[in-house]
Parts: structure tokens; C-alpha cells; sequence
């Protein structure tokens, strides 16, 4: 009966993007749809998750046809995970752009793009995680791809139609390289059921997996932006509506991640490129940290930031033990949450003060003390200050790599500790200049943020009450505030998820659970 659920993560938003495209230019039938759909999904995925994580890994023939010739579509632990935190996130964002108007942003974009393109986008999220063969796998990719470019480039104006080719075009190669990487699979195996190669690449001479092994890893690392391949990500993702950086940001990277996690232990469980991977991942927080600290645009910040992250999850994953492996899925769940609460509070940020530069912010902390609690809280937890989940990622990343006893290891132990004062330290700049200062104190004061202090001053002086006059959409500032809250969840609840997650890690590091639930008794071959 659980098997049932499998595809509806997937089928769900289809046929919601359908509704939603018949409904045209009624804003609040679409909103509806959308809103139903996102908290239907998000309860199966709930189901798959106590259900897979209970009687183990749920597999679904589509079409009938026999395994491993058919489509297979998987759930195991990892899966529904990441399925659970997605759909969290998406339906999250969602509300929030329902408070921005965004599918009613008439000077921008007909109220019929965004909803199905939304749900378009994650249908597209669900099926690269539920995809049982590479193919598939890519289809997922490219679902993301084309309602990706959609939502970036909502309102058509200059700066996004810019960014919006760098993506696409960046995408697009990344596909292409994908697509050739399923061609040599197919070539060397006879199969692209993920499943069957877990058995079959182990067969195959050590050079032809290695070039097979290197061209699925640059085309998941320039998904997930991994140093080199993140080139692209901090002229993308900020120039996007609020809402869409928040998703971008918080889950679409992770997909990538996800799809390297497979690769690392399903498909090569007996990686060479471990040493590799290791220096990919010191530069990858290094470099994006760096990055960061030359930043004074908030939302660029934290597109740094997001890079410089990427590398705690590889450092986990190259590893290439249990410990390492669980620390590395335990960190990608809280990074999407925390990214995403992040970018969901700047947004809030830009919508009360039309900007997010630290050099024309200031005084925020006592104009809207509510809103920089927002913005706060997630921010210590990215640093990694106890005893937010993102100290106790990190702290069980630095744990695993110490019980290797790899001198390298330990040099990447060194960098992402680095990586973490670095980012308190940048994370303690924007508070200190953009809500702690006062805005007379800026480089380039907004005149009204400096009158709205000045009048605040004033009343103060004379013992009078004083209110800012500026208003937020409650139904923004209230998803941002579950999402905040669903972020300081993630510790409260961090034991139960450590432990999903490290049987989770379980399960891959054993490929042959993996493969005997998906083609029963065969072996693959």
C-alpha cells in the first residue's frame, strides 16, 4: 500500500500545474490549487517517510513493467528526506510570495506563469529524488531547468534576463554533459537503471570507470556549485524575486548534492577520486567564504555563503565512511532550512527598505526589532554557534574526520573551521552595519530609513510611544517566521534526525540493500 504514495510527489504537482494554467487570471482559484496541492505532498512525503524509514525502501514499476527494463521510481531513507524538506520549503516559499503578490505582479508577469511554473519546479525536485535510473534522473534535472529560468526571469527586466541567460547557458552545458555521461553509461553497461549499475560499473576496467566517474561528477558539481563550477551562482541567485532566491538558495543546490551522494556510493561505492573530492570541497568553502567577506550586497552575501556550505556536504561525502556520510545528510538538511529562512528574511528586509546593501542599511535592530530576530537567529546557526544544528553539523563533521586519521582529512578539518569563524565574522558585520548602526552612520543613508530614526529618537526624547508606520504582508512575516521557526526545530529535534540520517548513511554505505529492494532477488547482472 505505501508503494502507492511513490509517484504522487511527483504526480501531484503535474496535474496541480494544470489546474492552476486552466484557471488563468484567477489569482485566488490559482493560489488555492497551489496551496492544497504543496500541503497534500508534503503529507505523503510524511507518510513515505515514517513508512520507508519503518518497512524500508519503497519501489514503484511505472507502467507494470518488469524491473530493471521498466522505470523505476525509489524511496528509500535519503529520499524521503529530502522529499520531507523540500516540501516544507516549497510550501513555505509559497505562501510567502502569496503575501508579495507575486502571482499578481502585473507591471511583471502574467498571474498564469507563476503558480504552474511553481509547481512545475517541484515536481521536478521530487523526481530526481525518487528517480530509480539515470535517465530519469535527468528528466527531474531539466524539469528544474526550464521552470527554473521561468521564475528567475519573472518581470523580464534587464538584470534578470542577464543573469537568466548566465543560468541557462550554464545549465544547459551542465545537461549536455549529464546527457553524454548517460550516453557512456549506457555504452559501457547496457543499462542506466541505477540500481543494475551499482553491480555492473564494478565490472567494467578501471579506466573507463574513472572517465565515467569524472563526467557524472562534473555535471552533478556544476548543479550542486562546487568550486570551480560556482561561478555562476552569485550573479543568478540574487537578481531573482525574493522568494525565488529562497528556494533557489535553499534547495536546488541540494539536488545536485543529492545526486553526488548517489554517485559516491551507489554507483562507485569503491571511489578513487576520494583525495580529489576532499581538495574540491577545502577549496569550495574557502574560496566561497572569501568570496563572501568582500561582499556589502546582502543577498550576494549569502550567496557566498551558500558556496562556501557546499563544501561542509562534500567534505562529508568524500569521506567515504558512515560517520561522514550521516554528518553530510544531517548538514544538508539544516542548510537548506537555514538558507532559505535566511533569504526569506532579507527579502522581508528589501521589502520594507527597497534595498538590501549593508552601505544604505542601518538602525534596523530598533526600527523593526521583529524583523531582525528574523534574521538573526538563522544567522547565528549558519556560523555554527552552539547549540544551533549548525554547530552540531559541523561539530559531527570534524568528529568523523578526526577518526580517520588522514592527514588530509585533517587539513580539511582546518578549513572548515576557518570557514566557520569566517563566516561569523561576516555574519557579524551585516548585523553590526546593516541593524546595529545608526543609519546616519552609512555610507549612503536611505533618506526615509534616516527620517524614520530621527523621528524614533525624537519620541523617545520626549517619553512618547513611538510605532514605525511601515507595514509587511502578514502572510510574508508569517512564513518567515514558521521558517525560522522550522530551522530552530531542526536542534530541538537534532537527535531524532541524526538518527534518520545515520540509517540512512547506513543503507548507502551497503549498496546491496539499495539493489536486492529494487530488483528483488536478481544480482544486477
Amino acid at each position: 500500500m505505501l508503494a502507492v504514495l511513490v509517484p504522487l510527489p511527483v504526480v501531484l504537482p503535474l496535474i496541480g500545474a494544470g489546474i492552476t494554467l486552466m484557471l488563468s487570471g484567477r489569482r485566488r482559484g490559482q493560489t488555492a490549487v497551489t496551496v492544497i496541492t504543496l500541503a497534500i505532498v508534503l503529507a505523503i512525503d510524511l507518510m513515505l517517510l515514517f513508512g520507508v524509514d519503518a518497512r524500508g525502501t519503497q519501489v514503484v514499476a511505472v507502467g507494470g513493467w518488469e524491473l530493471p527494463f521498466g522505470i523505476a521510481l525509489a524511496v528509500d531513507r535519503l529520499s524521503a528526506v529530502m522529499l520531507v524538506v523540500s516540501a516544507i520549503v516549497t510550501l513555505l516559499v509559497l505562501l510567502y510570495a502569496v503575501g508579495q503578490e507575486m502571482a499578481d505582479t502585473v507591471n511583471e508577469t502574467p498571474v498564469s506563469v507563476f503558480n504552474p511554473t511553481y509547481l512545475i519546479l517541484c515536481a521536478g525536485v521530487a523526481a530526481a529524488f525518487i528517480a530509480g535510473d539515470l535517465f530519469n534522473l535527468y528528466v527531474g534535472f531539466e524539469m528544474l531547468l526550464g521552470a527554473s529560468y521561468v521564475l528567475l526571469t519573472l518581470g523580464a527586466t534587464a538584470q534578470r534576463i542577464r543573469a537568466g541567460v548566465t543560468y541557462i547557458v550554464i545549465s544547459l552545458v551542465s545537461s549536455l554533459i549529464f546527457l553524454m555521461g548517460i550516453g557512456l553509461v549506457y555504452a559501457a553497461t547496457g543499462t542506466v537503471n541505477i540500481a543494475q549499475l551499482s553491480v555492473r560499473i564494478g565490472e567494467l576496467p578501471p579506466d573507463i570507470q574513472m572517465i565515467l566517474h569524472i563526467t557524472l561528477l562534473i555535471a552533478f558539481g556544476i548543479k550542486a556549485a562546487v568550486f570551480p563550477l560556482a561561478f555562476w551562482l552569485p550573479d543568478s541567485y540574487p537578481t531573482a524575486p525574493a522568494p525565488v532566491t529562497a528556494v533557489f538558495a535553499g534547495l536546488l543546490t541540494k539536488v545536485g548534492i543529492y545526486a553526488i551522494i548517489r554517485t559516491e556510493t551507489v554507483l562507485f561505492a569503491e571511489s578513487n577520486l576520494r583525495t580529489p573530492l576532499l581538495v574540491v570541497a577545502a577549496l569550495t568553502m574557502l574560496v566561497g567564504i572569501l568570496g563572501a567577506v568582500a561582499q556589502s550586497e546582502i543577498k550576494r552575501l549569502l550567496s557566498f555563503t551558500l558556496i562556501s556550505h557546499i563544501g561542509y556536504m562534500i567534505f562529508g561525502v568524500a569521506m567515504g565512511t558512515v560517520e561522514g556520510l550521516t554528518a553530510a545528510i544531517f548538514y544538508t538538511v539544516h542548510h537548506i532550512i537555514v538558507q532559505t529562512a535566511l533569504f526569506l528574511a532579507i527579502g522581508l528586509v528589501e521589502q520594507r527598505n527597497g534595498t538590501t546593501s549593508i552601505r544604505k542599511l542601518g538602525g534596523l535592530a530598533v526600527l523593526a526589532p521583529g524583523l531582525s530576530l528574523l534574521f538573526f537567529i538563522p544567522a547565528l546557526n549558519l556560523a555554527g554557534i552552539p547549540p544551533f544544528s549548525g554547530f552540531i553539523g559541523k561539530a559531527a563533521l570534524f568528529q568523523a574526520g578526526f577518526e580517520t586519521r588522514d592527514w588530509l582529512i585533517f587539513v580539511l578539518i582546518g578549513a572548515g573551521a576557518l570557514t566557520s569563524l569566517l563566516t561569523l565574522y561576516v555574519i557579524g558585520k551585516t548585523w553590526n552595519l546593516a541593524f546595529w548602526r545608526d543609519p546616519d552612520d552609512t555610507e549612503e543613508p536611505t533618506p526615509e530609513l534616516v527620517e524614520e530614526f530621527e523621528e524614533r529618537k525624537e519620541a523617545v526624547a520626549d517619553g512618547r510611544s513611538w510605532r514605525s508606520t511601515q507595514t509587511m504582508p502578514r502572510t510574508m512575516i508569517g512564513s518567515a517566521t514558521v521558517m525560522v521557526a522550522v530551522s530552530v526545530l531542526v536542534t530541538v529535534f537534532a537527535g531524532n534526525l541524526w538518527d534518520i540520517s545515520a540509517r540512512a548513511a547506513e543503507n548507502l554505505r551497503s549498496p546491496s540493500t539499495y539493489v536486492s529492494s529494487v530488483l528483488g532477488e536478481e544480482d544486477g547482472s
